[in-house]
């Protein structure tokens, strides 16, 4: 008899830059002991394509412990492939969308970046391509401008 096995989670972080996903993430991962990864940043260090990116969280699934994950999740088509990795893995994978009102995304970026002009363009390029989680994808809505345990409250009680 197999008994009940429970699925491993996968949390899956997206919102505009400056919304405050990578301090939910780390944040998140912490409390949890989980493994933290953004994989966009992965793809960016390590000059990977698409593929390959999909190929390394493949293999990061068969580890089995709770991923949280932010990168490569701003259009429906990006978040579908990840997911499928996931459940394809046995994952249950969640998605979490963080949304912060515009003026504090740009006074966010503006300090990150030491420059208007750069977050300028670091917020129209991300922007100009994001898409907004259809109601298929069930997201988790969270506002970037809540206390973390605020944020935690909510995610835990939407995951229950």
């Amino acid at each position: 008899m197999e008994g009940n096995k429970v699925q491993p989670r996968a949390i899956l972080v997206f919102g505009a830059p400056g919304s405050g996903k990578s301090t939910f993430s780390e944040k998140f991962a912490n409390k949890f002991h989980s493994a933290f990864f953004d994989l966009g940043q992965v793809e960016a260090e390590n000059d990977l394509d698409r593929e390959m990116t999909l190929f390394l969280l493949e293999q990061l699934a068969h580890t089995k412990v709770t991923l949280v994950i932010e990168g490569i999740l701003d259009t429906e088509k990006e978040r579908t492939e990840v997911r499928n990795v996931l459940r394809r893995a046995g994952y249950n994978p969640s998605l979490v969308w963080i949304q912060t009102d515009v003026s504090t995304i740009r006074q966010r970026l503006k300090l990150k970046n030491r420059s208007a002009a750069k977050a300028k363009k670091e917020y129209e390029t991300r922007i100009s391509r994001m898409e907004a989680p259809s109601e298929i994808e069930a997201p988790i809505v969270l506002s970037g401008k809540h206390t973390f345990e605020t944020q935690l409250r909510h995610v835990l009680t939407q995951l229950a």
